[in-house]
């Protein structure tokens, strides 16, 4: 414990390092490049959410999700490394995950970084980004399956039940589910870190139960480095995590949920990530079958935002109920 508590600070202190030479960097990108929105765009959809979001992106630059992808991935590699490590199968997928989803946000987050604009905008179609998730996340659930030997499901008080080749396109939907769910959510300043950081620290005694070192020892990395980025994006941010980090980091936190074999306690755990993307996906159904909407805006929390509720009252609330589900997951994991 002694030693994944130095790994922390050590992540922690690294990243504060790097974090405000990187914001000024991304500030220069901003200033010297800057350009309007393309030609064309049409953001008419997306109202309420323009109002709600405007002057958000204004003066804020994107894309701290790149720095901790980088350093996340140099600092694991560096570790494997100096304490050659003889079976780092768990840490080579997390990175796989991480650079596969990153790659997809990425693409947004370049633009974004040189694009003014204010409110809701969205770069590539959401259709091309749901393809390349699903062919990543069929990709690491089949790594996950012959590489790993994972092909079961452990449901608390009923007992273990073996799938086979079911578990491919399970592990894949849990990945996809979770990475647009943290996408979905990153729309207050400081919530989809935080929430993704109470998760973090609950897996961590996951994988610390189960003496996965490799998995506590990368967790660790990532905590580290969440709260030095959380340092800078809580309200008024100086710095937005952007689509590079949001996709990667719901789609690892599934992979790490995946890793500890405890799938429905993944589910419980991240269960304010759950509840955000169910209601952004009853939003789009409603509108797409019924052509209304369900609620006045979507997701949950841009609702709250709406009827008036203060940015950070919003934020703090959802981290307390995000802490509650957090510690019920564990629970039921760790009892059974």
């Amino acid at each position: 414990m002694t030693h994944l508590l130095g790994l922390v600070l050590l992540s922690f202190f690294i990243t504060s390092f790097f974090m405000v030479p990187f914001i000024n960097f991304l500030f220069y990108l901003k200033a010297r490049y800057k350009r309007p929105i393309p030609k064309g765009y049409d953001d008419s959809k997306t109202p309420i959410h323009n109002k709600l979001l405007k002057g958000k992106d204004v003066n804020t630059p994107v894309g701290g999700g790149i720095l901790i992808i980088v350093l996340l991935i140099i600092l694991s590699l560096g570790y494997t490394h100096y304490f050659k490590i003889q079976e780092p199968t768990d840490i080579y997928i997390l990175i796989l995950t991480l650079v596969s989803f990153g790659f997809i946000g990425l693409i947004d987050d370049v633009q974004k970084i040189l694009i003014a604009f204010s409110g809701k905008y969205a770069g590539i179609k959401a259709l091309l980004i749901l393809v390349l998730q699903t062919i990543f996340a069929l990709l690491l659930g089949t790594i996950l399956y012959l590489q790993v030997g994972l092909n079961n499901i452990y449901i608390a008080g009923l007992g273990n039940f073996v799938i086979g080749l079911w578990y491919i396109p399970l592990a894949a939907f849990m990945i996809v589910a979770f990475s647009n769910a943290y996408n979905v959510s990153d729309g207050l300043d400081g919530l989809s870190s935080g929430l993704l950081l109470i998760c973090l620290f609950a897996l961590l005694v996951l994988a610390q139960s189960g003496l996965n070192l490799n998995l506590a020892v990368f967790v660790g990395i990532w905590i580290g480095a969440l709260l030095a980025f959380l340092y800078f994006n809580v309200y008024p941010a100086r710095i937005y995590l952007g689509d590079a980090g949001a996709l990667s980091f719901g789609a690892t936190l599934a992979v790490v949920g995946l890793l500890t074999g405890k799938i429905l306690a993944l589910g419980i755990i991240g269960g304010v990530y759950v509840i955000i993307i169910v209601s952004s996906t009853i939003q789009i159904l409603s509108k797409k079958f019924f052509q209304r909407k369900f609620f006045p805006v979507a997701p949950i929390h841009m609702y709250f935002k709406y009827i008036g509720w203060e940015e950070p009252k919003i934020v703090f609330r959802f981290w307390l109920i995000q802490a509650l589900f957090a510690i019920l997951g564990l629970w039921l994991a760790l009892i059974y």
